[in-house]
């Protein structure tokens, strides 16, 4: 007998379990790893049949002349049947306005805050010129006025961050989520009251047990989950830890910087009958911040006329922000038809700002004679002086609320409703201020108008700060909301139709301690129309908008002093959104379009000054504003295979405070430009790289926190930003393992990314400096990030 043996392998050289092996009446199988083996007789030809339900199926025929082993080791072709093609299409999240965010996006975007709100960036009408923050704006709007849901709750953040490195990080874990959902505008009334957008986040219930490990050289993440008691009881648990030092010690300013932020997050689902389900969501977050600057060396100016900043510093800043999360849930399926949900709800943060940082600074002239000995060093100081900040400002808030929502189906027919009672409790103390020194001199208050011609004249006036906030607030607030809203999908003769109608409405109090009451009222209708004609080209067309409001917060209420005022009304706003999806083929690929017209036309708005990431509100409503601009999007395969997208927007918004004339809002981001693209090499598709690509225009912004914006309309310079990475697969779903060694991981991926590749200095604030001789002040911008090169690695088991 002669021995016929050999490894059954497909086109990407893995081996194929199970291929059935025909010869002589007689059968085997290939194992796990594609082996086999049968013996034929000698002298005689044997037909072998090898066959495969996923594979085409080969003939072969073996002769032997002797006793002899023949190897064959042939690759089988996978078998593709031709089907009528049937598309079936989902539109209703279109309909809606919404953007479906791919979750594959969020694993592989690259950025220094890589995540949902790394996606979000490359979107038109969404900007933030801070990579090391995750706040970012819509269509004009601020930070405070985008809603975030994670399981149908609303969440929070700490309210005394002023820097985006102090954020460390999102409270989104993107390694629990199953959804994630975007409208930029026109939603629904089911929606809270905010003036911008939402961010509807779900969580996923597991069902099967699974750990995963992300590294890198900014810190790291591991979660972990499974079935308990029977798979009634899902649990997933994710653990990160971030440090951004990484980032801060590519800065121009000499630093000690010991940042940690840690977050841990679990989301348990506990299935007690067919009808009842139970679900809680916790999180425990602790940012601690301690900075202690050394020295500071920046040059600016022109060619002709260059400048150079040196400052050396003492002090240092010390803050702890730590939020406690919690909520639990109940879901009853009523009926096929009616599902009520009932949750309850608490988020504690309490924060503390520490910081004593003293300055000398000395601005100087650059020697600019290429023939001199000291080319390139300053000559000539314009101006020396020192200035000294300090802080003890501590705030605890707890917010908890209960809510009740029900949605009930008829057919195409969708009711929706729900209401929510909250309380909120913030204490708040604020200790601030900023002595400024010029050649000894203490400098007054911009305000002040007192003369002060030393040392020629005495002067008798009293000493003060430069700036300083002194307050202690405690304020309760009490808020009623509640929705209603009925949505319908028909046809119109051979066109589908959708439509949504809805109404929300709030009533709330402020009662500041030893101080009187003030309650309010608001009332918000919304609207959503969509259709998509019976054409031969793939389109859908819909008109959104309607009265959107947005009732104080207690950051709203506290004005510049530091004081509260319960007499904040609620901003509101207009809002109309025209738009439209094109769906079509190019190269044989899908593509989509995606054009949004937008105006908003605000009343009764609360100005504010943005310096970094904190926001200062003026505490009054005596400003109106607008806001109108295009947002478009082209996505699809772009490279077979790989989906990626190209956005463009543009805005323009202004504001009008106390009647004194219209200027550009402080979000004035005329053109946005977002590319989100990935790749692969063809003959070695699991190389991948990823690229991401962010322009904004200027912002109005950097000027000191003192000034008037009616004096002040300068803009910061424009914002542009490209990171790349570069991933390898080593094992995934698609791709088994080789080895021993490999075996082990489900999914094994490591990579190398390179923030920032053309180490562009972008800006978002600056830093001012008076000139002791001119009387001049020089803005000296504070760079942001530089060229960071970030290794990372993913492991799942």
């Amino acid at each position: 007998m002669s021995t016929v043996k050999g490894k059954i392998v497909n086109k990407f050289n893995d081996p194929i379990e199970g291929v059935a092996i025909s010869y002589l009446d007689k059968g085997t199988t290939t194992d796990e790893n594609g082996n086999y083996q049968f013996q034929i007789p000698i002298r005689k030809t044997v037909p072998v049949t090898f066959s495969h339900v996923s594979y085409k199926t080969i003939f072969k025929k073996f002769t032997t002349r002797g006793k002899r082993t023949i190897n064959f080791s042939p690759t089988l072709v996978i078998k593709t049947e031709e089907l009528e093609e049937i598309i079936i299409k989902n539109r209703k999240k279109e309909a809606q306005g919404v953007t479906k965010i791919d979750l594959q996006k969020v694993e592989t975007v690259v950025g220094p805050n890589a995540g949902v709100e790394a996606v979000l960036m490359t979107l038109p009408g969404v900007s933030n010129n801070n990579e090391l923050s995750t706040q970012y704006n819509v269509r004009g709007g601020n930070f405070d006025e985008n809603l975030v849901y994670v399981n149908g709750i609303e969440v929070y953040r700490p309210f005394l961050i002023r820097s985006g490195q102090q954020e460390g990080l999102s409270f989104i874990n993107p390694h629990l989520i199953q959804n994630i959902d975007f409208s930029a505008g026109g939603f629904q009334a089911k929606y809270g009251d905010r003036l911008s957008s939402v961010l509807d986040i779900t969580y996923r219930k597991p069902t099967k047990a699974a750990t995963q490990i992300d590294l890198s050289l900014l810190g790291g993440s591991a979660t972990t989950e499974g079935l308990l008691f029977n798979d009634k009881l899902s649990a997933i648990l994710g653990v990160r830890y971030r440090d951004n030092s990484l980032f801060v010690n590519s800065k121009q300013t000499e630093v000690n910087f010991r940042p940690n932020f840690t977050d841990v997050q679990t989301y348990l689902s506990y299935t007690l009958n067919e009808k009842v389900s139970i679900g809680f969501l916790g999180n425990f977050s602790l940012n601690n911040y301690n900075y202690k600057p050394l020295t500071r060396r920046t040059r600016f100016g022109t060619i002709a006329n260059p400048l150079e900043l040196i400052v050396f510093y003492d002090g240092q800043e010390a803050d702890t922000f730590q939020t406690l999360f919690g909520a639990l849930s109940v879901d009853y399926q009523a009926t096929d038809d009616l599902k009520i949900t009932a949750t309850a709800s608490s988020f504690n943060t309490q924060e503390e700002e520490y910081f004593d940082i003293a300055a000398i600074y000395n601005l100087g002239e650059v020697n600019t004679n290429a023939g001199s000995e000291n080319f390139g060093e300053v000559e000539f100081a314009q101006g020396i002086g020192s200035q000294l900040n300090h802080a003890r400002n501590d705030l605890d808030a707890l917010i908890s609320n209960v809510q009740l929502r029900a949605t009930l189906k008829d057919n195409d027919n969708e009711w929706r409703a729900g209401v929510r009672f909250q309380t909120e409790n913030i204490k708040d103390r604020i200790r601030e201020w900023e002595v400024i020194d010029s050649v000894g001199f203490s400098v007054r208050p911009p305000h002040h108008n007192i003369n002060n011609n030393q040392p020629y004249e005495p002067f008798t006036g009293p000493i003060q700060p430069f700036q300083s906030v002194r307050a202690q607030n405690e304020v309760d607030i009490n808020r009623l909301s509640g929705f209603l809203q009925f949505s319908r999908k028909t046809t119109w003769s051979d066109h589908e139709v959708w439509f949504n109608a809805g109404i929300r409405g709030q009533y709330w109090s402020v009662s500041p301690q030893g101080g009187s009451s003030k309650s309010h009222v608001i009332i918000s209708p919304r609207a959503q129309f969509a259709i998509k004609p019976d054409w031969k080209k793939d389109m859908l067309f819909r008109l959104s908008g309607g009265f959107y409001a947005q009732p104080p917060f207690y950051k709203e209420l506290r004005g510049f002093d530091g004081q509260i005022n319960p007499e904040v009304e609620a901003q509101k706003s207009i809002h109309a959104v025209l738009g439209n999806d094109y769906s079509f083929n190019l190269w044989n690929r899908p593509f989509k379009l995606t054009t949004e017209l937008y105006y908003k036309h605000l009343t009764d708005v609360n100005a504010y000054s943005i310096d970094n990431v904190r926001i200062r509100y003026r505490a009054d409503n005596v400003t109106e504003a607008y806001a109108y601009g295009l947002d478009v999007r082209l996505n699809g395969e772009f490279v077979p295979g790989s989906d990626s997208w190209v956005s463009f927007g543009y805005l323009k918004t202004e504001e009008n405070i106390a009647n004194r004339g219209y200027i550009a809002r402080p979000t004035d981001q005329r053109i946005k430009l977002g590319i989100l693209f990935q790749d692969y090499v063809p003959n070695l598709p699991d190389l991948k790289a990823y690229l991401n690509l962010v322009y904004n225009t200027g912002v109005p912004g950097g000027a000191p926190a003192y000034a008037d914006p009616y004096d002040f309309q300068n803009r910061l310079e424009d914002y542009r930003r490209a990171d790349i990475g570069v991933s390898y697969v080593f094992v995934d779903a698609n791709k088994k393992a080789t080895n021993k060694f490999l075996n082990q991981f489900e999914e094994l991926t490591a990579g190398l990314e390179l923030f920032n590749i053309f180490d562009i200095r972008n800006s978002i604030t600056n830093t001012w400096v008076r000139d002791v001789y001119s009387k001049q002040q020089f803005a000296i911008p504070n760079f942001m990030t530089g060229r960071i090169l970030n290794f990372k690695l993913r492991m799942k088991f």
